[in-house]
């Protein structure tokens, strides 16, 4: 019987980096494409892009670029950042083959008691997670409402419970995350719309996943920075919704919970 484990570092207490997304990474360095790297690992498109989101989100600088123009018209890249954090990665993993194989020899497993130990882990569902720093706090004796600004420059208004940001112990500067579900994300092509909530961030479509009743619709908002909806596939064909197509999402401050 073999001593072994995998290697997962981890921002807010979300999985960041899993060797499955080094391997993405590893294949898109190699291969400078989406869709060559998710071939490569194997994975779907949409799952290679959704990892790429997910971890330039939670990032404080970008992981993976988008190229274009050139002699191939462009592509997927790695920035230096996302360089770097490779080789730091392969550097924790050595320590922790090395570590492994020390355990495994200190340990006589075969002929010891032996329990199986099962690691206790809440995931969040929600699909949208975007890191930022907290610009400003106004608080009244039962609600907090707070402004968080990530790397793309848009305001996040979060209102929150007073008794959650004591137990969260969140000031001014502090590193949060903002996490919302992408079917609280409404949106639309006007601007001026009419609606109760406080949110607004214009984006641009990068991607619209449908089947015959929902569809999930990618925003890059900029700094590499995504929000996805769930919207009808009716509202996507009255929107006249495209790749490529400017539009405006909406959330409420209520629907954004805050994580530190």
């Amino acid at each position: 019987m073999n001593i072994s484990s995998n290697l997962t570092l981890e921002l807010f207490d979300q999985p960041f980096l899993l060797e499955k997304r080094i391997e993405l990474l590893l294949a898109i360095e190699e291969h400078g494409s989406i869709s060559k790297a998710a071939k490569a690992v194997p994975m779907s498109y949409k799952t290679a892009w959704d990892a790429v989101d997910a971890m330039n989100n939670l990032s404080h600088t970008p992981i993976v670029s988008k190229e274009t123009g050139g002699k191939g018209g462009g592509g997927t890249a790695l920035t230096e950042y996302g360089l770097n954090l490779l080789k730091t990665y392969k550097v924790l993993k050595q320590e922790q083959t090395r570590f492994m194989q020390t355990l495994q020899e200190l340990t006589d497993i075969d002929t010891g008691t032996f329990k199986t130990i099962g690691r206790l882990a809440m995931q969040i569902s929600a699909r949208n997670q975007i890191i930022g720093k907290v610009d400003k706090i106004v608080s009244n004796d039962v609600n907090a409402n707070i402004v968080i600004v990530p790397k793309s420059g848009h305001e996040l208004f979060a209102n929150i419970s007073k008794e959650a940001l004591e137990s969260l112990d969140i000031k001014n500067e502090d590193e949060v995350i903002a996490i919302f579900k992408s079917n609280n994300v409404l949106l639309s092509t006007d601007e001026n719309i009419a609606i109760s909530a406080r949110n607004k961030i214009k984006g641009t479509i990068t991607s619209i996943t449908k089947d015959s009743t929902n569809s999930e619709v990618v925003l890059d908002i900029g700094e590499n920075e995504s929000i996805a909806s769930i919207i009808t596939t009716g509202a996507v064909k009255r929107l006249e919704l495209e790749i490529g197509k400017e539009v405006f999402a909406f959330i409420k401050s209520s629907d954004i919970m805050i994580g530190k």
